[in-house]
């Protein structure tokens, strides 16, 4: 037999899930602005009723679960569309900034330089004995090299600072990590008893896990998704067995945490490379299996692999840098290969990588198979001797070994060998006017250079002797006789003699007033098709304009589709966003019209509480 107090406990029951209500809304209306909050809803059903005559009675409400609004179908999408976005930023921004240091399209930067530079020959052509054209022309060359170096550099500094954020991200994402695993723990605890719904340190958890995917494109797996329509909407949460993979490997285990390692001390340059490390000590390398998020674009901009001699072997910007590196060595070799026409008293090469008795065409220097003419002048310019060198695959620079003869049975098979084997240049039987009279060509292994000289006899009558090549690029490649210094974009730069004695730079081809044929031939060069050897071990056939054109477009053209990808992403984004909104974020119109709702039943249970209390008051007065 129901009594007039289970009515009381009616009221009662209903009172307190108002009251439970009002937090709740109160609790949304407070963290409005809290990042990564679900809005939460009061889910309420029938207390238990009790089973009397004629039927079950109803002894009021309780409160069953607070359950957040979120949907992990929804979340994913959402922090999918904020991991690509951050990688497109991170790449956007610095795409753009790289654009900037090729600004040749407003007619500035190094193509610009490179036409004065062209110009500067052309004028010294026409004017061979002007001492201030060739004043004028170092100062164009250096200008030329100058740009060229620093636009190298500060590619480099790129690349240096987003190492810096590399190793600043990577240690973000272990303490993110770490905080995971440990609210994981938490959330554990909370829901241990099944009737709990750890509904903040979830919304902590989802939080995270945006930052994580922003940082380095984390996936987050779950066993089970649990779906609800108990709250007015459609919702999913995941529960289960916790993991998060990061390129491939668990990162976070449930409570465990495998923190990402960072190591810089194996690379002489000091970038850092990263490895994941196994329960067995084992590091693997790991940068390159991170494709999303910030740091995925740090090392699609940085490079992720790196290799023996401590420079990057990928990355966009390493890309930009070989590119760079190829343009200027060509210039170099070009310009010097041309430069070792015009005749000169002494020649010394570059110290060169390969070893006296290697053959030249399995050495990393770009020389061809091919021959090249020295030729010596005497004090009037006029050709007193000249000697053919062949270069073919067995060709090497110097060598006391190197005894084989070439197929003509007679010349050995070395360019020292070649030059100073006795032979009658001129047909004129007098073996005291010959190259190998002439010239003393030596290589000192101690310095690792080719060293030719004039025979001190010929120096004191004033002869002079130049490199005419046909197609070897012998000369330039070994720097024999150098307009420029240097053999990349880092160390380009005007031979360090004209630098200090502008002077000496020569218009000639041979030593004859008026002759101009090498600036001429220096003029002809910015239209010549050369070839290009890249890093990769690739050949290019273009102009210098036409492959630095390529260049510049390649950086243009990556910057121009970033941002446009970008602006696609961005709108994606938005979309997302405003879906995850409209299901979890708090809206305070709502809130406010459920705290009416919420005032409305509270104050109604307690006008019920009321009545019984007048109820039993009555009763009361009735017993006495």
């Amino acid at each position: 037999m129901p009594s007039i107090l289970d009515s009381l406990y009616s009221g009662y029951s209903g009172l307190n899930a108002s009251q439970v209500a009002i937090n709740t809304t109160s609790h949304n209306i407070s963290n409005v602005s809290t990042p990564g909050y679900s809005r939460q809803r009061v889910i309420t059903q029938a207390s238990t009723p009790l089973n009397v005559t004629p039927g079950a009675l109803g002894t009021g409400t309780q409160v069953a679960q607070i359950a957040r609004v979120f949907d992990q179908f929804v979340f994913n999408s959402y922090a999918s569309a904020s991991q690509n976005k951050q990688y497109s930023d991170t790449l956007t921004k610095n795409l753009q900034t790289l654009s900037t240091y090729f600004p040749d399209i407003n007619n500035i930067g190094i193509k610009n330089d490179m036409q004065n530079y062209f110009n500067a020959w052309q004028s010294f052509a026409n004017n061979p004995g002007n001492n201030a054209l060739k004043v004028s022309l170092a100062q164009q060359a250096q200008t030329m090299t100058q740009h060229i170096t620093q636009t190298r550099d500060q590619i480099t500094s790129m690349q240096n600072t987003l190492n810096d954020q590399l190793k600043s991200n990577i240690d973000e994402v272990n303490k993110v990590a770490q905080q995971i695993a440990n609210l994981n723990k938490s959330i554990d605890l909370t829901e241990a008893g099944g009737s709990n719904n750890a509904n903040d340190l979830r919304d902590q958890r989802n939080q995270l896990e945006m930052n994580l995917a922003n940082l380095v494109g984390s996936t987050v797996t779950m066993s089970k998704v649990q779906t609800s329509t108990s709250i007015g909407n459609s919702t999913a949460d995941s529960t289960g067995t916790y993991t998060i993979q990061i390129g491939g490997f668990n990162i976070v285990d449930g409570a465990n945490f495998h923190p990402i390692g960072v190591d810089s001390t194996g690379n002489k340059n000091g970038y850092n490379d990263l490895y994941y490390q196994r329960q067995d000590g084992t590091k693997i390398p790991f940068a390159q299996n991170i494709k999303g998020g910030q740091v995925g674009a740090i090392l699609q901009l940085r490079g992720s692999s790196i290799g023996t001699d401590g420079q990057f072997q990928d990355g966009l910007l390493q890309d930009t840098i070989n590119n760079l590196d190829t343009f200027s060595k060509t210039l170099i070799e070009s310009t010097n290969n041309i430069y070792a026409q015009s005749a000169t008293s002494s020649m010394r090469s570059n110290p060169l990588g390969s070893s006296a008795n290697q053959p030249l065409l399995n050495t990393n220097q770009t020389i061809a198979a091919g021959t090249f003419d020295l030729v010596a002048y005497d004090v009037n310019g006029n050709e007193v001797a000249r000697r053919s060198v062949t270069i073919d695959q067995n060709t090497v620079l110097d060598s006391a070994s190197a005894t084989n003869l070439l197929a003509d049975g007679v010349t050995p098979n070395s360019i020292v060998q070649q030059l100073s084997i006795q032979k009658d240049d001129n047909g004129d039987n007098n073996a005291l006017n010959d190259i190998n009279s002439i010239i003393n060509p030596a290589f000192n292994s101690t310095q690792n250079v080719l060293q030719f000289d004039l025979n001190p006899t010929y120096a004191s009558q004033g002869y002079t002797f130049a490199i005419e090549d046909k197609g070897t690029n012998f000369a330039g490649a070994t720097g024999l006789s150098r307009f420029f210094d240097g053999t990349n974009a880092k160390t380009i730069s005007l031979n360090n003699n004209m630098k200090n004695d502008n002077t000496i730079i020569n218009a000639f081809k041979s030593p004859m007033a008026g002759d101009n044929q090498t600036a001429l031939d220096m003029v002809q060069l910015q239209f010549s098709s050369l070839v290009f050897h890249n890093t990769s071990g690739l050949t290019n056939n273009d102009t210098l304009y036409g492959y630095y054109d390529t260049l510049a477009t390649k950086v243009g053209t990556a910057a121009n589709a970033a941002k446009t990808n970008n602006d696609t992403l961005t709108a994606q984004y938005n979309t997302v966003k405003q879906q995850y909104d409209s299901i979890s974020a708090v809206n305070i119109d709502e809130e406010m019209a459920n705290l009416i709702r919420y005032q409305t039943s509270y104050g109604a249970a307690a006008k019920v509480i009321t009545t019984i209390d007048q109820m039993m008051t009555t009763l009361l007065g009735i017993k006495a």
